[in-house]
């Protein structure tokens, strides 16, 4: 049994794991922290909280005295850490905040976390993993080799830059302090519980409401596409099974283009509207509530500033030396999120509040259609 911290735990990622660790290690003790921003959202975590399955903290991982505190009553001997800003577009807007949460808030707990185990001398049985990101690698030609754990770090936006300074940050206690930690670098995650913002929730909301579905430039930018439950059973696997000292990518092996995406979203929905008639009386708005296609919604905008081409994910290593494997297929992860959205309306017209329609004028308004 351990004692775990899970940072960003009521994020998109952060709640699903919370989920699935429940599930796969009962008998741990769960402490939850969250500085509960736009992205966060509790509901999913609500009877785990009101049962007491879990113990949840709304604080920041800047605050030392919170934090050390937190290691002190708990004693945690294992972290998982996905606490940060994470969206490529608001780091173009606003680089500081991702610097502040990813670099300096994963050295304020790194530090936090190697006193206390120093202290209470259990740095021999603790883990710490670092969740990472794809695009710290840069971005690949059409041709080229998936990343693998050795590939060179070319970060392209501030949101990169500043995972990549974290990933350094924690292979740097290692190196010096003995820390134990771990790092994971994973490819786009979806599926349910993922904030609006984002393109495939993005995409389904404004086709249920009838509204522009913007592709930045022609759409052939590239992602490998990982379904959160595959990805949070990786993460419970890495800090039990991998090696100190090591990083493991996580991708899904599912490379599609953003163009492909949302006409698969598109043909999905107007599929649902088809074989329930239903959906129409809910959503009016909907090309496919009058059987025209959500494809008709289809705009291209111009691109954003930096944006990588293509990413994709080698997971040989994980799967070799962890024996984990992603096992849910694009199309199937797919329908499963489209009919997720279709049943949690409530969910994400809560989640959608004025403060995030200013920021989808604000990224989305000044872009010319081409």
């Amino acid at each position: 049994m351990h004692s775990v911290l899970i940072t960003g735990g009521a994020g998109f990622i952060g709640q699903n794991l919370v989920h699935a660790w429940r599930t796969a290690r009962p008998d741990d003790r769960l402490t939850v922290i969250d500085a509960m921003t736009y992205a966060a959202n509790v509901r999913s975590l609500e009877l785990l909280i009101a049962d007491r399955s879990i113990h949840f903290v709304r604080g920041d991982i800047r605050d030392a005295e919170l934090i050390r505190r937190l290691f002190d009553e708990h004693r945690f001997t294992r972290v998982a850490h996905l606490a940060a800003e994470s969206h490529v577009d608001r780091s173009i807007v606003d680089p500081e905040a991702f610097l502040q949460t990813n670099v300096l808030g994963t050295f304020t707990l790194l530090h936090a976390a190697l006193d206390a185990w120093r202290a209470s001398g259990v740095i021999d049985r603790a883990r710490f993993l670092h969740v990472s990101t794809d695009e710290v690698y840069g971005s690949l030609e059409p041709n080229y080799s998936a990343f693998s754990e050795s590939s060179p770090y070319r970060p392209n936006s501030p949101y990169a830059a500043s995972k990549a300074a974290g990933d350094h940050l924690v292979r740097s206690y290692v190196s010096t302090y003995g820390m134990p930690a771990l790092i994971t670098n994973c490819s786009n995650n979806y599926g349910p519980y993922q904030h609006p913002e984002k393109l495939i929730p993005l995409m389904i909301i404004h086709a249920l409401k009838g509204k522009p579905l913007p592709i930045y430039g022609d759409g052939s930018n590239v992602r490998d596409w990982l379904h959160v439950s595959d990805h949070c059973e990786a993460l419970i696997s890495v800090i039990e099974q991998g090696r100190i000292g090591e990083t493991y990518n996580i991708g899904g092996g599912n490379e599609r283009n953003n163009r492909e995406v949302v006409r698969l979203i598109c043909d999905t929905i107007d599929r649902a509207f088809a074989a329930d008639r239903a959906l129409a009386a809910r959503f009016p708005s909907c090309p496919a509530a009058s059987g025209t296609s959500c494809r008709t919604l289809i705009s291209h905008v111009t691109d954003r500033p930096g944006h990588d081409h293509r990413y994709a994910i080698d997971a040989t290593k994980l799967k070799t030396e962890i024996g984990n494997q992603c096992s849910v297929g694009f199309e199937t992860g797919l329908l499963q999120t489209v009919r997720w959205y279709l049943d949690r309306e409530d969910w994400w017209r809560d989640v959608i509040s004025g403060a995030y329609q200013v920021w989808i004028d604000k990224n989305y308004g000044f872009r010319i259609e081409i």
